[in-house]
């Protein structure tokens, strides 16, 4: 068993890896795709030959102070967000690109019954830098290319232009003190919000235009979500 294997393995023995498609989604992406070498201005201060430790299941830095989040934290995130085929889900600090990449393989290929559409994912990330390494990465895999991926370098704590409306939205970094309003008007109704606060991870379901149902896990550490 290779060490990619090894890790997913590990991540369903230990049920942070639940459902298939997730499952799936992880295998056929390959988190080695998105660490960086160390080259490049984007990421100075990033050691050499950081693609070694890919397979091992802790953070890893991917310059201007972002990293490339743990595997267990992203199956965690995933699992509780449950992307879908055919949804639209906004992913905020896509950073490296992984799990924009990971969301794109859960969304595509497969039309919603209801709308008869491919799904999208948008990812935002405001270092510019990050957001043209991580739309490389993604690239890779060609959602770029096929119209499953759409990078906005900017602020998503901001509305986005076009008054766009999500399924989903998934943030890897941390608000302060609560899931920016914005947010919350761009899900659509029935949609799911899963983002860090503080030291927690918020489950946000909005019920109806203004009643919203809340279910927090206590324990993680996420950088900070920028805002301009």
């Amino acid at each position: 068993m290779n060490e990619k294997e090894q890790l997913i393995t590990s991540l369903i023995a230990e049920g942070y890896l639940k459902t298939p498609a997730i499952i799936e989604a992880f295998r056929a992406i390959d988190r080695k795709d998105f660490v960086p070498r160390g080259r490049g201005a984007a990421l100075r201060g990033v050691p050499d030959n950081l693609d070694e430790l890919a397979y091992i299941n802790e953070p890893l830095p991917i310059g201007h102070g972002q990293t490339i989040s743990q595997p267990l934290t992203v199956a965690f995130l995933l699992e509780l967000l449950e992307p879908k085929p055919g949804e639209h889900i906004l992913d905020v600090g896509s950073g490296s690109g992984w799990t924009s990449a990971l969301l794109a393989h859960a969304v595509s290929g497969v039309k919603s019954q209801e709308s008869r559409k491919s799904g999208e994912v948008v990812a935002v990330e405001r270092i510019p830098e990050l957001c043209k390494f991580g739309e490389t990465n993604v690239g890779k895999y060609n959602f770029v290319k096929k119209g499953v991926v759409r990078f906005i370098c900017g602020d998503a704590t901001l509305a986005l232009e076009g008054a766009e409306k999500f399924d989903k939205i998934l943030s890897g970094a941390a608000a302060q003190d609560a899931i920016p309003e914005e947010w919350k008007k761009q899900l659509a109704t029935h949609g799911r919000i899963v983002a860090p606060v503080g030291q927690s991870v918020v489950v946000l379901d909005k019920i109806s235009e203004k009643k919203f149902e809340t279910k927090e896990y206590h324990g993680f550490s996420f950088v900070p979500l920028m805002r301009d």
